[in-house]
């Protein structure tokens, strides 16, 4: 009987054991979690990785134009607009666009140089090929740089958009 009672005893006492144990690493883990939740290391990767999803969409409508008809062109031109803010869009608003060549840009690399999550600011480099609508021509791989600005909605769009000279690249 003394057995029994001892072996009842042994197991109470690993599954407090067990209990406790599981307890700490559950708070453990809530600690851990509240400790990341407010880093701020964890909210500039936020800033960091929007500003680089809505650098790298607006790259891409910036070289992108369906110049089918006039109308066509005067609606991409407004989507030009829809993702510039400054000068830049201030330029775009005095384009006149017409029919003609259409061309297409596609982002296949980008990545946040610079970003000032306090100021608004960031800087973007993207790597785009571009193809004409006639598709006689190969494709072209442009280097841009774009300065980004955050709008108070919490959106990055377009302030400047620059070339980027490639120097000692052998082709």
């Amino acid at each position: 009987m003394k057995r029994v009672l001892a072996g009842v005893g042994l197991k109470r006492v690993l599954a407090g054991v067990g209990l406790a144990a599981a307890l700490a690493l559950c708070g453990t883990g809530v600690w851990s979690y509240a400790q990341a939740h407010g880093d701020g290391d964890l909210a500039y990767g936020r800033a960091r990785d929007a500003a680089l999803g809505d650098g790298r969409s607006a790259v891409a409508r910036l070289t992108t134009l369906d110049a089918s008809t006039a109308a066509r062109a005067r609606a991409g031109v407004r989507r030009w607009q829809a993702v510039t803010t400054g000068p830049l869009r201030t330029r775009l608003g005095r384009v006149s666009p017409a029919a003609g060549t259409s061309t297409r840009g596609v982002v296949t690399d980008a990545a946040v140089t610079a970003l000032d999550d306090r100021a608004g600011t960031a800087k973007l480099i993207a790597t785009v090929r571009v193809s004409t609508g006639s598709g006689s021509q190969a494709a072209e791989r442009k280097r841009l740089e774009a300065v980004l600005s955050r709008t108070s909605e919490g959106q990055w769009k377009v302030k400047s958009l620059n070339a980027v000279a490639v120097t000692g690249v052998a082709q």
